[in-house]
């Protein structure tokens, strides 16, 4: 990928990749002790780095109850986190990223010319980009909900990040990036064009984004960079080794994999993929484990659907045809019948206003009991 860069930008992308690396091994040890997460109303607060790799001396930009910040960053950082805590917050009733209230800290202008956007396990991280391939990483609503997608996982299933179960984590995060900026934008799913990171490149490199959920494998193709590696099917899956040079068995790659499927659901049932969809994996991932693979995710996805959609609802058999045409078929279903009642799903076009309006009750409902609860602990 790197080898007809200039050296210049070689060296500013191998410099992410290893900062990058380090702060993964980080991630994984704040995540195996209990109480990482510190409680603060989910209030957003973000520091400066001066271009620096020091988090702890870094300088106060913006809280929550100060005033817009004279730097752009540091105001499209705030306003980006507050726009992901409100998605999880009102369509699946989760008080931020831990679901009990996690503060919000983001840190900007991280490094110089660092081409990357994470979280660490306590907060977000963003890079100025080296201004030549990459753009500031704070301009990407779906790459800062991808990565707090990472934790939202983390206090979940916390799906270890090691070949499939680190693909589907990597997934997970694009669906929750993908759905926030749908959310935010007020985009059904045919309205969208299902990119992930569109912003993150600079005007001269022709790349649509860093991923395409509804065209794994499309989403650049440039002389400098190559193909987009990503597969849409299991017959496609990459095979590299469990190691940091090998991503971990390739969880960037495969992720595309689980990625395609949410879009065909999301696509054949219509309307909203925050809803129905979203709904559907969301409920997926707390029913998993930290080892769950395609196979075991995917008859998950299928059997949460049948709860919250009736047995053989047509978002039942959404799921179902969208697992088939990755090449996974559901555990007990005769890929025949998957094959005939998608048929049947499609000709009905998008789901009934009857079906969204019982998924919004819910949702309504989910909020209604959340907001409840937290009056009775606040009063003891």
């Amino acid at each position: 990928m790197l080898k007809d860069v200039d050296s210049e930008v070689r060296q500013a992308a191998l410099n992410t990749m290893l900062t990058t690396a380090h702060l993964r091994g980080e991630r994984a040890v704040r995540t195996a002790f209990p109480g990482v997460a510190t409680p603060g109303n989910a209030r957003r607060t973000i520091y400066d780095c001066r271009n620096t790799t020091s988090l702890p001396f870094a300088v106060l930009a913006r809280s929550e109850d100060g005033p817009e910040s004279a730097d752009v960053s540091v105001n499209r950082a705030f306003d980006m986190l507050g726009k992901t805590r409100d998605f999880f917050q009102r369509v699946f009733a989760r008080n931020s990223i831990d679901g009990h209230g996690m503060r919000l800290d983001g840190y900007v202008h991280y490094g110089y010319e660092f081409a990357n956007a994470f979280w660490d396990g306590r907060q977000m991280v963003f890079g100025d980009g080296d201004g030549r391939v990459f753009s500031d990483l704070t301009g990407s609503l779906s790459v800062i909900a991808h990565e707090l997608g990472h934790g939202v996982t983390e206090h979940t299933t916390g799906l270890v990040y090691h070949n499939q179960s680190g693909a589907l984590n990597e997934s997970m995060s694009d669906v929750f990036g993908a759905m926030v900026e749908q959310w935010t934008l007020g985009q059904t799913a045919g309205q969208a064009d299902w990119l992930i990171g569109r912003e993150v490149f600079t005007p001269q490199i022709e790349a649509d984004a860093l991923r395409s959920m509804k065209a794994p494998g499309h989403a650049w193709n440039t002389e400098r960079f190559g193909k987009d590696p990503q597969p849409d099917h299991m017959s496609k899956y990459v095979n590299m080794p469990d190691t940091y040079e090998g991503d971990w068995g390739a969880v960037h790659y495969n992720s595309g994999i689980p990625n395609k499927a949410f879009y065909l659901t999301a696509a054949t049932i219509g309307g909203y993929s925050w809803e129905a969809p979203g709904l559907i994996w969301y409920e997926a991932l707390k029913a998993s484990n930290s080892e769950t693979r395609f196979q075991e995710f995917a008859d998950t996805t299928y059997r949460k659907a049948g709860e919250l959609y009736e047995v053989g609802s047509a978002e039942q058999m959404a799921v179902l045809g969208a697992w088939q045409e990755v090449g996974i078929s559901i555990t007990g279903v005769s890929a025949g019948l998957a094959r005939a009642r998608t048929r049947t799903v499609g000709q009905n076009g998008d789901a009934t206003a009857a079906v969204r309006a019982l998924t919004a009750q819910v949702q309504e409902l989910s909020r209604d009991v959340a907001a409840l609860k937290g009056r009775v602990t606040a009063g003891g």
